[in-house]
């Protein structure tokens, strides 16, 4: 399953589909929105946008390409758009394999490759303002947004 959502991730469902009698491991990561604080500042939330044709065939493209890396059985990939609070997931990854290393290494491999390749843009929201990560614009006026 690779698909871009726009409601909260069931990261048990993904766990669920996932188990398979040939497969001893199944890696999961799960990033979630973190509270930062910066210059008397936090996150309030995060928002993240993308351009939906491209990033659904990107995503597809990185399991295809663990598929042929690893020996895995079973690939979901799903990244949230909208607003995502502290403490929600907004990307999730589930590999299973017949061991645990090729999962691990799958699934590091895909968090590492949709920030590389997949059109998802991230903005945080502070409590004084925000910032579009990557290119660090925005209106907060802090030493750290600078």
């Amino acid at each position: 399953m690779f698909a871009i959502v726009e409601e909260p991730i069931d990261v048990g469902s993904l766990i669920v589909a996932a188990q398979r009698p040939d497969c001893g491991a199944i890696s999961t990561f799960i990033g979630t929105t973190r509270i930062d604080e910066s210059d008397g500042a936090r996150v309030e939330h995060l928002e993240y946008e993308a351009y939906r044709p491209m990033a659904d065939r990107k995503l597809e493209e990185i399991g295809a390409e663990i598929t042929e890396r690893w020996d895995v059985r079973e690939i979901s990939i799903v990244h949230r758009l909208g607003r995502v609070n502290p403490g929600e997931p907004s990307v999730a990854i589930v590999v299973a394999a017949p061991r645990r290393g090729p999962a691990f290494e799958a699934s590091r491999y895909a968090i590492e490759r949709i920030k590389q390749i997949v059109p998802i843009w991230k903005r945080e929201v502070w409590s004084d303002g925000y910032m579009w990560v990557g290119s660090q614009t925005g209106t907060r006026s802090t030493p750290a947004a600078k």
